[in-house]
Parts: C-alpha cells; sequence; structure tokens
C-alpha cells in the first residue's frame, strides 16, 4: 500500500513502538514536512513531538530562522496530535508567538498536546524548543519556572482543529 514508504515506514515503527495509524498514514503523505527533514520522534493519543535541523535555506536576510518554517514545524506536531483519535482532521485557525530565534544548524523540537476537544472541534497548544548544549536560565512561568535543561523555548503555538465528515478523503479511497 505504501510503495516507496516502507522502509521509512519500519523507522517511524520503531521510533514510536506502535503500529501503522491515521497519524503514520498522514504522515508518510505530507511530503512538505518530509522534505525539509521534518521527523516524527513520537505521538499518542492527543500528542506528538517532532524534530527539525535549521538548514542554511532555512534562514532569512536577517540570518536568523525565517518564521515560516518554524510555523510549519509547529503545524505538523499540531495535525500529528489532533489526526491520533482517527477521523480525518485539519486546521481551523493557527497562531504563533516567537520568543527567541532560531540559527542555522540549531535543532528544534515541537511538541504537541491537547487541550481539550469537544464533538469535532479541539484545541491545541504546541512549544517549540530549541535543543541546547548549554542549560539556560527558566523564562517559562508554566511548570513552577523551569524547563528541561539544555531546551530553550523559543516559540508558543496554538492550533484549532475540525474533524471532517466528509467519506471523499485520501485516507478513504
Amino acid at each position: 500500500m505504501f510503495g516507496r514508504y516502507t522502509r521509512w515506514w519500519k523507522n517511524v515503527t520503531q521510533a514510536t513502538d506502535v503500529d501503522p495509524g491515521p497519524v503514520e498514514t498522514m504522515f508518510a503523505a505530507d511530503l512538505a514536512s518530509r522534505n525539509l527533514g521534518i521527523e516524527l520522534t513520537h505521538h499518542g493519543q492527543g500528542t506528538a513531538e517532532v524534530r527539525m535541523t535549521v538548514t542554511p535555506a532555512m534562514v532569512n536576510g536577517h540570518g536568523i530562522a525565517h518564521g515560516g518554517y518554524i510555523f510549519l514545524l509547529a503545524d505538523t506536531a499540531f495535525a500529528c496530535a489532533c489526526n491520533s483519535h482517527g477521523p480525518v482532521t485539519v486546521a481551523a485557525a493557527a497562531d504563533i508567538d516567537f520568543i527567541a530565534p532560531a540559527r542555522e544548524g540549531d535543532v528544534l523540537v515541537a511538541t504537541a498536546r491537547e487541550r481539550t476537544r469537544y464533538g469535532r472541534s479541539g484545541i491545541y497548544d504546541v512549544s517549540v524548543r530549541r535543543i541546547t548544549d548549554v542549560p539556560r536560565e527558566a523564562r517559562s512561568v508554566e511548570g513552577g519556572g523551569g524547563r528541561r535543561a539544555g531546551e530553550e523555548v523559543i516559540a508558543e503555538f496554538r492550533g484549532r482543529s475540525r474533524s471532517l465528515r466528509s467519506e471523499k478523503t485520501k485516507e478513504s479511497q
């Protein structure tokens, strides 16, 4: 069924320790994210984590990562989290707050988690972190003011999702 993605599937299922399901099906077909080097590193019900390294092609005229690429990384984590429940789900709206810049060579990790779902609608929060070699002083108020050593939050994203009713989706054909 997956043709050229068979080898890729083995890596995903080993990384997540979960049989292929709606998230893997969607991510396998998401060439936009995968061609930018985004990797699905973890997912569960209402959660997902993806990773990307900032390449020279992602840097803007100010010498920092273009915000569109950071948004795309967060949106990919959001998509994986909101599609974990099964029905095809898309973004109804999303916004992002950029807190700190990312630069070429930085490894970014976006972690999405479901805040709430009601009917066909959901709200998800995504934190984008830069993985660093040197721990930095915590600036986050949530969680007692700290974060894991070696990580720095660079953006916060909120996505609003809507599950589709249509039977004519790519997955159902």
